[in-house]
């Protein structure tokens, strides 16, 4: 029997295989490209190509853009600040799975 826990999985590990183009991603998030430019000179998101027109993000940078644009709509943060705001929000994430690590290796 297939687990619904399983079918999610395979979802995220497809979703995390999956590339875009800057074109893809200026259009499912709403950006223009001197935006998601700005973006990787301050670190938000890293595409692997070594010209623009040959640059691949990754899913995770579809996330990570929306995240920012939220943060500068919402917040009215600068690109630094949602930057920031976004690597603590990393972070917290990252002490929550090691908390709920070391909760289970308790009980």
């Amino acid at each position: 029997m297939v687990k619904r826990e399983d079918i999610q999985t395979v979802e995220v590990i497809l979703e995390e295989q999956a590339s875009y183009t800057i074109i893809e991603i200026c259009r499912h998030c709403d950006v223009t490209s001197d935006e998601v430019s700005a973006m990787i000179e301050e670190g938000v998101v890293q595409p692997q190509g070594p010209t623009p027109d040959a640059w691949r993000f990754p899913a995770s940078a579809m996330e990570r853009i929306h995240t920012v644009v939220r943060l500068q709509q919402d917040l009215r943060l600068n690109l630094a600040g949602a930057a920031l705001a976004l690597d603590l929000l990393d972070e917290v994430r990252t002490l929550r799975r090691r908390v709920r690590a070391l909760e289970k290796l308790l009980k």
